[in-house]
This record gives structure tokens, sequence and C-alpha cells, in this order.
């Protein structure tokens, strides 16, 4: 994996991101996983905003990918969002989009409760924090992650790419050899500790105090989060649009990249 820049916080972690390009600030926030990461997750997607005229940052979570992973800490949604918004004051960044996929939604909806300054507008995909734990661990592909994440051995090449195609797409062509092996090599540098301490708040009746616009993007063959979160997007965020998609999972902005780009691109211009 290419290695960009190290950010220090104040809370005492580094944190690991790219930043390429100039114009509005656009944040990607990439979700939990085996090996997940910024680059990973949206190395399809950033380039196409960056040239069409927006500065584009993309950091490892806390816990993930080149970023801190620090043993002692409970990976709660709070930490999360505090860990981001330090990285955001770090680069002098006082005003941008999020576009947050699956755990990186949460965090996205929750900085946006925390810092509705700071936040312009909200890009989602299948976000966390619409249910409680035991809906989650129902869906087969979240049940899947789980499993694999906590193994005391190093998964197969073989074993991650039939689970990210299971779990996260319906067109298992897009899981690349490449994918695989990246993720697995990040894999080895991930703690435990982040799924066994992770908490996520049900955000559904504090959708309503978000005033940004919003956009969701949802794929209808989903394994990893409940379509109940659907509705309670649409119906709880006060200025949002929702695009639902056809023969997609749980990866929309890997499987059906170049709608996701250009109805990212629509959204950012227009509104």
């Amino acid at each position: 994996m290419p290695e960009g820049r190290y950010a220090q916080l104040r809370n005492g972690h580094r944190i690991h991101y790219h930043d390429a390009g100039d114009g509005e600030v656009v944040v990607f926030l990439h979700g939990s996983g085996n090996g997940a990461c910024g680059y990973s997750n949206f190395k399809g997607n950033w380039p196409a905003l960056v040239e069409a005229g927006y500065r584009c940052i993309v950091p490892d979570l806390i816990g993930y990918g080149y970023s801190d992973k620090p043993s002692e800490a409970q990976y709660t949604l709070d930490f999360f969002v505090e860990c981001v918004q330090q990285t955001l004051d770090a680069l002098g960044v006082t005003r941008c989009t999020l576009v947050g996929n699956s755990l990186g939604g949460a965090i996205a909806l929750g900085l946006a409760l925390a810092r509705p300054q700071l936040v312009q507008r909200l890009v989602l995909m299948a976000p966390g924090g619409l249910n409680d734990l035991p809906d989650y661990l129902a869906m087969p592909g979240m049940a899947a992650m789980f499993k694999l994440f906590g193994s005391p051995e190093l998964p197969s090449e073989a074993m991650m790419k039939e689970f990210f195609a299971k779990a996260f797409v319906v067109d298992a062509s897009v899981v690349t050899d490449e994918l695989v092996r990246e993720r697995r090599e990040l894999m080895k540098l991930q703690n435990p500790q982040v799924i066994k301490t992770m908490k996520v708040p049900n955000l559904t009746d504090r959708l309503p105090e978000i005033a940004c616009p919003a956009l969701t993007l949802w794929g209808l063959n989903e394994n990893m989060m409940p379509d109940s979160g659907i509705l309670r997007l649409a119906k709880g965020l006060r200025n949002g649009r929702m695009v639902l998609v056809p023969n997609c999972g749980h990866w929309v902005m890997i499987e059906h990249r170049e709608l996701f780009n250009r109805t990212v691109l629509d959204f950012l211009r227009h509104g």
C-alpha cells in the first residue's frame, strides 16, 4: 500500500492519510473489516474528484491501515469521531464534505452531530449507526466478518477473496487478486482490540438534528447492513437524497465506481 502523510493529534495518536488536489475539501472515511484502509476503499474514487477540482483527504481510521493502533483504547464511535475531528483540525480544515461507508458512514453522522459547523455535506454508503448490535450480527456478511476478524491465524488469500465476494459485492470479479493481497498485508498490522471493543450506538433518533444536505447510496443486495436503515435515513435526514442501486452489495464505490463518481460529483456541484 502506498504511504502518504501523518498527522499528530492532540490526544497523542498519529493518523496516516493521503491528501491530493485543491479546492473544496472532501474527506473519505472507510469502513471496518479485514485489512481496511482509506486508500484500498477509495482508490477508484478520489482521483476523479481531484480531477474535477476538489481537495481529497483520505485517512486511515484509528486502528486501521498505517494509523496508530492503541491496544488499550476502547474503539467507540466517540473515539473514532474524536480522531477524525483532530486530524482535520491538524490539517486546518474548517469546512468539508464527508464521504463515509459502513463504519465510516457512522463516523460521518457522528461528526455531523458533534460539529455541524464543520460538515458542509454528507455522502453515505450503507452507514452504520442505524441499528442495534443484534440486528447487525443477524446479517450474514457481518457475522462472517466478526468471525474472520477474530481468528488467531491470518486467513489465506483464497479465504479472504471468498469472504469479500460473498459479504461485500454481487459481481465477484471486482474482488481482484490485487485488492485481496493489499488488504491481507494490512491485516497483518491489525489489532483485534478494534473489533473486540467497537461500540457504535443507534443514532436513528438523532438524525433529524442533521440539517446539511445528504446523499445516500445503498446497494439492494446488501449483506452487511439491515435494509431497515434505508427508511430510517430517508425519513430521518431532513435534507437527504436516497439512491438505491440494484445488483450491488456493500461496496457501491467499488462495484459501481463510475455511477458512484458521477452521482457524487453531481451532488457536490448541484446539491
